[in-house]
């Protein structure tokens, strides 16, 4: 049975955080189910954020609830886990042109999508066909914001899917 995969166990970074207040635009508020709330990003030409479970997991969609005209146009989700390891799945790019801050991720992601997005207010759906693969790390990569200065805003991030 598909269910919402990211508990309090759930270690969560994000790329950066508006005037770093985490208090008002922290990622804490990715999770909390309040419409009120969201993840502000600073502004960059990539912002990303990564979901370390407890255990391993398999992903069957992603539920993102961008602010319409702060959102990425592109971008890709990751993953990491002993399936993937050695597997054939293409390693994701990695971007030499950006400092060394923001290129701080786990070793062994892979790729598993690229993402499209809209610039809608709306809950966007990524599916992916059950099991992808079995996975302990998860980078959702925000490329080409829609706003100007590259700043990312999301109410809700959703992983749905099934322990392993």
């Amino acid at each position: 049975m598909t269910h919402s995969l990211v508990c309090p166990e759930t270690v969560s970074r994000v790329s950066s955080v508006l005037n770093r207040n985490t208090r008002q635009f922290g990622k804490k508020h990715l999770f909390d189910q309040n419409e009120e709330t969201c993840w502000n990003s600073d502004q960059g030409p990539s912002q990303w954020v990564i979901l370390e479970f407890p255990q391993r997991i398999r992903v069957s969609q992603l539920q993102i609830q961008f602010q319409g005209g702060f959102s990425s146009r592109r971008g890709h989700l990751e993953g990491t886990g002993r399936a993937l390891e050695g597997g054939g799945l293409e390693r994701a790019p990695q971007p030499h042109n950006l400092p060394l801050s923001l290129l701080q991720v786990p070793r062994g992601m892979r790729l598993l999508a690229r993402l499209w997005t809209s610039t809608l207010r709306t809950t966007t759906h990524f599916s992916f066909p059950v099991p992808v693969a079995e996975v302990d790390r998860l980078k959702v990569t925000f490329e080409d914001a829609a706003d100007f200065f590259g700043r990312i805003v999301i109410y809700h991030l959703r992983v749905l899917g099934e322990r392993a």
